[in-house]
């Protein structure tokens, strides 16, 4: 199955949410699912943000399942764990554009295919995230502290020296469960370009 016929069967089965038929309208007007992960690292090349939000799905639900047991949506709806999880990284949408650089391979130069990286809005990333949403759909709290801080330890805001991904973690075990199946999916199914 492509990437885009799983990543919409998985939404259609599981999110009823009002407003999530104009999100989902939404994306199909963008690049989501031809645009990469990353410029340089895991799933960048086309296609790859859908990949990866496919893959972080199926690594929350293995450890949702793995802390919570069967009954893990006593913990968090199936809809949720949709929706934290195929959305954490739509502020990716439109931010990258293909080009080419010229790298030395062989003592030669030439030219190498890659994807650059202008974000038209510079909102952050995790926060990002949960503002686009939240304009086509209401997001709980646990929904937008997962999305919101999904980046952990790389967010530029834990970096400048702030613990509130740590308080919102202590708080809110499910986003710290998150922040683990963004890490396995890109470190463990996904593989740097380069």
């Amino acid at each position: 199955m492509e990437a885009k016929d799983e990543f919409l069967e998985i939404f259609y089965d599981n999110v009823e949410r009002d407003g999530s038929d104009k999100l989902i309208e939404w994306l199909e007007r963008t690049d989501f699912f031809v645009a990469p992960a990353s410029g340089r690292r895991h799933g960048a090349h086309r296609g790859g943000l859908c990949e990866h939000s496919l893959f972080v799905y199926k690594r929350f639900i293995k450890l949702l399942e793995m802390e919570y047991g069967k009954n893990w949506t006593d913990r968090i709806s199936a809809e949720s764990a949709v929706i934290i999880s195929l959305f954490h990284d739509i502020c990716k949408v439109n931010t990258y554009t293909e080009d080419v650089k010229n790298v030395k391979v062989d003592n030669q130069w030439v030219q190498k295919p890659y994807f650059k990286y202008d974000d038209p809005l510079p909102y952050g990333h995790g926060e990002k995230s949960v503002y686009i949403l939240s304009g086509f759909i209401k997001l709980d709290r646990v929904e937008a502290m997962a999305i919101n801080w999904h980046m952990g330890e790389y967010d530029p805001r834990v970096k400048g020296g702030s613990f509130t991904a740590a308080t919102a973690f202590y708080k809110y075990p499910i986003c710290f469960l998150f922040h683990l199946a963004d890490l396995a999916a890109t470190y463990l199914d996904e593989k740097p370009e380069n």
